[in-house]
């Protein structure tokens, strides 16, 4: 009879590692959760236990807030406007460069100064970016678009210029043979081919763009008016107390879209991200 042997010592602290890092990001969302449906009196009384129901007020009170819908649609507007245009102009920027940077000069060169802003923290030019866009005008949701465009294009073309490379040009030879000049081919040949990563960075741009906070609070905390839910979540207090069932109520209505997209998209990500691993 065989017996099993023990597992290495490298296998036990790998799993022990997993573990510990499950727990460090599933306990945030179940206080989260757990929160949001309880009463105040229960929140008192134990912060860290399942709630008696599923009490729904907390709900009903931050829906009832007169700018809630407001901030709901500044975080739509903001996320699809920035994530619309990433979609389309990312892709265009980076099949230029892939397609020309073996020959040009130009071409690698912006490569590569692409590829270095995704090594610049943020608060390298987070100064005095707030004094451009102050000076343009441009402290709204059209400067904060714009931005988060700017800010998209470092690691987009370091995605889609890795990836573009793993097509054949000969299916771009042929398209040019039938006739299709530089932007036929891109937009009915290479575009359409391009989808799993195309779906890949707008899943990635959209978790970021709908849950950043620091840019627009440097842009839009003028009026509350311009607030996205981030912003609306960090001011979410009252003049004595903080009142963390709401808060986490609002918390979910933040989270809950962006965890459903992920669960049913993410196979999209490992696609994207995969598929131009290795050129054929």
């Amino acid at each position: 009879m065989k017996t099993k042997k023990p597992l290495p010592l490298l296998t036990v602290l790998v799993y022990l590692f997993v573990i510990a890092g499950t727990l460090v990001i599933a306990f945030p969302l179940y206080i989260t959760f757990v929160t949001a449906f309880k009463t105040l009196d229960e929140s008192a009384r134990s912060f860290f236990s399942l709630p008696s129901g599923l009490y729904l007020g907390n709900f009903a009170a931050v829906v009832s807030d007169e700018y809630f819908r407001n901030y709901i649609a500044n975080s739509i507007g903001v996320t699809a406007g920035a994530v619309g245009i990433i979609a389309v102009f990312i892709p265009m920027v980076s099949y230029a460069i892939s397609r020309n940077m073996q020959r040009s000069r130009y071409y690698r060169f912006l490569y590569i100064y692409f590829i270095l802003g995704v090594f610049v923290p943020f608060q390298v030019f987070m100064v005095p970016l707030t004094q451009m866009m102050t000076k343009f005008g441009l402290l709204s949701q059209v400067g904060l678009v714009l931005c988060y465009v700017a800010f998209g294009l470092c690691e987009g073309v370091f995605l889609y210029v890795g990836y573009l490379k793993s097509i054949p040009l000969e299916i771009e030879e042929a398209a040019t043979i039938d006739g299709c000049n530089t932007v036929q081919t891109f937009f009915k040949i290479v575009y359409p081919i391009s989808k799993p990563m195309t779906a890949t960075v707008i899943i990635l741009d959209t978790l970021w763009v709908w849950n950043d906070f620091l840019l627009p609070v440097l842009m839009l905390n003028r009026s509350p008016k311009n607030w996205t839910l981030p912003l609306y979540q960090y001011n979410f207090k009252s003049a004595h107390m903080f009142r963390y069932n709401l808060a986490f109520a609002a918390f979910l209505f933040s989270i809950v879209p962006m965890i459903l997209l992920y669960a049913f998209l993410q196979r999209y990500i490992i696609e994207g991200l995969t598929a131009g691993a290795v050129k054929t």
